[in-house]
């Protein structure tokens, strides 16, 4: 089953537990799912779905910490719970020892020397572990990487 197909699955099965927040997320995903689609006219892989998913995740964590330092914490709460719902569908996280040896075989892969590779180095990481890792915590690994 592609992650698309759960997600419309997830929706249905939201819909007849009559669970208004987490079908109203869903409901969120698969718009912004379709409006990508229209957009660039193809259909989307779980790849690029993952990406969608991603992104409403930042969304969702930028918009929190707006919200606490207004003292919103109603509105905090709300989006707090969009983000576990868009969580689940994300997949495996992996953890810090697998992140690490994945930047030393992508260091050792471009050849890369220095602070001035670090592109070549994170465009390798990008297509690995996009949606499996935090990207920014990636990047200061790779930073430390190349600065030692």
């Amino acid at each position: 089953m592609s992650l698309k197909e759960r997600i419309t699955e997830d929706m249905k099965t939201a819909m007849r537990a009559k669970a208004a927040e987490q079908l109203g997320t869903i409901r969120l995903l698969l718009a912004a799912i379709k409006q990508r689609e229209v957009d660039e006219r193809i259909t989307l892989d779980d790849a690029a779905i993952v990406a969608v998913v991603d992104k409403l995740i930042k969304q969702r964590k930028d918009s929190i910490s707006q919200f606490q330092a207004a003292g919103r914490t109603d509105l905090a709460d709300k989006e707090a719970a969009e983000l576990d719902v868009l969580k689940v569908y994300m997949p495996q996280q992996l953890s810090a020892d697998e992140v690490e040896q994945a930047v030393k075989a992508a260091v050792a892969q471009t050849g890369a020397a220095g602070p001035q590779d670090m592109g070549k180095v994170m465009g390798v990481l990008k297509s690995q572990l996009a949606g499996r890792a935090d990207m920014t915590a990636v990047s200061a690994q790779v930073k430390a990487a190349l600065a030692a």
